[in-house]
C-alpha cells in the first residue's frame, strides 16, 4: 500500500481531512492535515504521534515527519474541494492553456460533471478537473 492511500484511509478515522501530501529533500514527508474547525498544534501532535507508530508497522521508509494545518491558502486538491470551498477567491494553474491562458484568478461556483466552475472577472469559466496543475485558495482580509 502507497503512503498516500496509507493516509487517505487512516486520517478520517482519527476525525481529520487528508489535503496534501509532499515529499522534502533528504527523505522528508510534509503531510497537511484538516477539519471544519481547523487545526491546533495539539492536532498535530496527535497525527504525528500515531502516524510514526503506523509507519513502523507498514514499513514506511522516511526520515522525517512533518504534519500542518494546510493554512489560509490551502490547496484544492479534490473534487470535493470546489463544492466544499463555493463562494471562496481561488487561483487555478492548469497543465495546458484553456481559452488562451493557464492562470485563473476568482471565485469559486462549484463544480458540474467533472468541471471547477469559477468566475473570473464575472464570467463563469468551466475547468475540467483533470488539466488542474495547481488550485489555491486566495486568503481574504
Amino acid at each position: 500500500m502507497d503512503v498516500r492511500t496509507l493516509l487517505e484511509n487512516t486520517l478520517p478515522g482519527l476525525g481529520y481531512e487528508f489535503v496534501a501530501l509532499e515529499l522534502i529533500n533528504g527523505g522528508g514527508l510534509r503531510l497537511f492535515i484538516d477539519t471544519p474547525e481547523g487545526i491546533t498544534l495539539d492536532d498535530c501532535v496527535l497525527v504525528s504521534n500515531h502516524l510514526t507508530r503506523l509507519f513502523a508497522v507498514e514499513n514506511v521508509d522516511y526520515d522525517r515527519l512533518e504534519v500542518s494545518s494546510p493554512g489560509l491558502d490551502r490547496p484544492l486538491t479534490k473534487e470535493a474541494d470546489y463544492v466544499r470551498f463555493a463562494g471562496s477567491l481561488a487561483k487555478i494553474k492548469t497543465r495546458m492553456p484553456l481559452e488562451g491562458r493557464k492562470q485563473f484568478r476568482g471565485r469559486l461556483a462549484g463544480l458540474e460533471e467533472g468541471r471547477v466552475r469559477i468566475d473570473v472577472d464575472g464570467t463563469i469559466v468551466e475547468i475540467p478537473f483533470s488539466s488542474i496543475d495547481k488550485a489555491r485558495l486566495e486568503p481574504e482580509f
